[in-house]
C-alpha cells in the first residue's frame, strides 16, 4: 500500500528554520546586554555573575542558533513519478493546431475570395 506524503512530515523550510535561528541568537544577545549593563550597578559577586554572562553568552547564543531543532523524521517522503499527458489529436480543438473554439466554419472560405476580389480589380 503506498504511503500519503503530509505536510507534517516534510522538514521545516529554510526561511521557517533561519527565522527560528534568528529568534535564539536575539534573545541570547538580549540577555548579554542586559549582563553588561547590570555590570555598571552590580557590586561583590554579582558583578562576577554579570560579567561572566557578558562574556560566554556569545558562545552559548551561536551554540544555540546552530543547534538543529527536534526532527520528526530523518527520512522526507518523496512524491510519486511524474506521468507524460498525451498530446491532443489533430483537429480536437486543441492548443496548438490553429483550430479555436469561436471560429464558424463559414468564414474559413470567405477570406480567399476577398483576396481574389481585390486581385481582379487592380
Amino acid at each position: 500500500m503506498k504511503q500519503h506524503q503530509t505536510i507534517t512530515s516534510l522538514p521545516p523550510s529554510p526561511e521557517a528554520e533561519r527565522r527560528a535561528r534568528m529568534i535564539k541568537y536575539t534573545i541570547a544577545m538580549s540577555i548579554r546586554v542586559l549582563c553588561i549593563f547590570a555590570m555598571l550597578f552590580a557590586q561583590g559577586w554579582w558583578l562576577v555573575v554579570f560579567a561572566a554572562g557578558a562574556v560566554f553568552l556569545p558562545y552559548v547564543a551561536v551554540v544555540l542558533a546552530n543547534v538543529s531543532g527536534p526532527s520528526r523524521d530523518t527520512q522526507v517522503l518523496r512524491p510519486g513519478g511524474i506521468l507524460p499527458v498525451a498530446p491532443p489529436a489533430p483537429g480536437t480543438g486543441g492548443p496548438g493546431d490553429g483550430a479555436t473554439a469561436d471560429a464558424a466554419p463559414d468564414d474559413a472560405g470567405d477570406h480567399d475570395d476577398d483576396h481574389d476580389d481585390e486581385r481582379g480589380a487592380a
